[in-house]
């Protein structure tokens, strides 16, 4: 048993049948899925990367390429294998991509591996990290939450990935920078000593991931938060302004061919996707969101008003009593929503409307909605069952009335919540045990922090708290927890 559980072997294989049980047995789709199928199926079909708007293919920029391009290559790899291009896409293709993103999920399973036996030789060079390396295989092969999403045509596979690719390099530099050329020092005319290529792979890597997700440079920002104060405290500022600006120029490489395309073909500068997911000349309801950031903070909400938004009727009743602070502001955004039900579709003096009701509430409640709220949409997005691609209700709350419910579901939700807690104090006890026992490691742990938290932050701001968002975070989580397992003399 104990050589079973030692062979890297043993861990991928058990690792590939989670993701196929979740591939055949839980397939799944959203909103998402359909508009990244159909960009990709106009783009190999019609050599246009666009969406279809009232029976026309219509260039846009809603979405990143990568993901797109990913789907396309599969389309034509699994048309050519059939011989039928046109029928192996979509829908059609789906197991095919399922297929591939296992593929990638189980490398992304090696990479935290490997980033977990990184820290155990940062604490010390002359460690044998294999039982680290086991244990983080392990933890990352049987993760349920990562693994559920390769049953799903998103971009959180590959985000994954490239952000646990890029995380190795990243951490190597920062360390070198705080132990002064840990592990071997040689001159460079660019930056001083040895870690150039490490920062530059590290921001090309950023740069790849921010193909699947337009939020990905936050890892360069978090390296450059912490890579900044060890550098000055050395008085080798210029040397953070030269790693800046070889990150930011390697990163912004993959970007090009988006950039140049977004110019030539829809006249405007957007080396990202735009913020707001909206066809030119449709109106962002900014008013509306607005409103929803001074109550919403729970996912289940997003289906109550957003999600509805310009496609179903609003019921003022079905939303949280927390989004009035009134009868008599219930009653006004009941008169508001009645004007907008007529007809389904939110004018631009009833999003104004909206934005003056933000306003007012913003007012009265300042550290509700600029600290509470982004908090609670903190926890919610961290502490989350993540199920919400599985035939379940995502209940844990409250215990005695879920349990008369349905006992199986309540059962199985709390238990994978109770999962996502151990993964949190397993990280938070890796991280702890690390950083007490190894100086040269803090710089590493210290990147890892930055980035869960500085993307956490970020998705407080979004309208829409997602728990998936905060799924390419995994890897930390993961790699920090396999240093429960190391050695007892590993870091010292």
């Amino acid at each position: 048993m104990k050589r079973i559980f030692s062979s890297p072997i043993a861990a991928l294989t058990a690792g590939l049948c989670l993701r196929l049980l979740f591939v055949l047995k839980f397939p799944a789709n959203s909103g998402d899925t359909m508009l990244y199928e159909q960009i990709a199926t106009n783009w190999l079909q019609h050599h246009v990367y666009g969406m279809n708007v009232q029976d026309q293919i219509v260039p846009v920029d809603l979405r990143m390429p990568g993901y797109p391009a990913f789907l396309a290559l599969l389309y034509s790899i699994s048309g050519a294998i059939s011989g039928a291009l046109s029928g192996h896409v979509g829908e059609a293709a789906r197991l095919w991509v399922m297929l591939a993103q296992v593929v990638v999920d189980l490398l992304t399973c090696l990479l935290v591996a490997s980033l977990a036996s990184l820290l155990v030789l940062i604490a010390n060079d002359r460690a044998r990290p294999q039982r680290v390396f086991i244990a983080g295989l392990w933890l990352a092969a049987l993760c349920p939450f990562t693994a559920n999403y390769v049953a799903v045509p998103l971009t959180e596979v590959w985000a994954t990935f490239f952000t646990t690719a890029a995380l190795l390099p990243l951490c190597v530099v920062v360390t070198r920078a705080l132990n002064r050329g840990w592990w071997r020092s040689e001159q460079h005319w660019i930056l001083g000593k040895d870690y150039w290529y490490l920062a530059g792979l590290g921001g090309l890597l950023t740069g790849l991931c921010t193909l699947f997700r337009p939020e990905a440079p936050l890892l360069g920002v978090a390296t450059w938060v912490v890579l900044g104060p060890i550098l000055v405290a050395q008085h080798e500022t210029v040397r953070w302004v030269k790693t800046v600006a070889l990150m930011a120029a390697l990163c912004v490489v993959p970007l090009l061919p988006w950039t140049i395309r977004n110019a030539v073909t829809l006249h405007e500068f957007q080396p990202l996707a735009p913020r707001n997911s909206n066809l030119p000349g449709e109106l962002v309801p900014s008013g509306f969101m607005s409103w929803e950031k001074t109550w919403l903070y729970r996912f289940r909400d997003v289906y109550l008003a957003p999600w509805k938004l310009n496609e179903e009727p609003i019921e003022v009743d079905e939303i949280p009593k927390r989004a009035f602070d009134s009868p008599a502001e219930k009653e006004r955004v009941a008169m508001m929503l009645e004007q907008y039900n007529q007809d389904l579709t939110l004018t631009p003096e009833e999003d104004a409307a909206f934005a003056r009701l933000a306003r007012e509430r913003t007012a009265r409640h300042r550290l509700r909605t600029y600290l509470l709220l982004p908090a609670a949409r903190a926890v919610t997005m961290w502490f989350t069952p993540r199920i919400e691609l599985l035939p379940l209700s995502g209940t844990v709350f409250p215990l005695v009335q879920s349990w008369e419910d349905d006992p199986i579901d309540q059962s199985v939700t709390a238990g994978l919540f109770l999962l996502n807690v151990s993964y949190l104090g397993l990280a938070a006890w890796g991280a702890a045990r690390l950083w007490r026992r190894a100086p040269a490691a803090r710089g590493a742990i210290a990147l890892l922090a930055a980035f869960a938290l500085l993307r956490t932050a970020f998705l407080t701001t979004l309208e829409t708290p997602e728990p998936r968002y905060v799924l390419v975070c995994f890897p930390v989580l993961l790699a920090l927890g396999a240093q429960v397992f190391s050695e007892p003399d590993s870091a010292d």
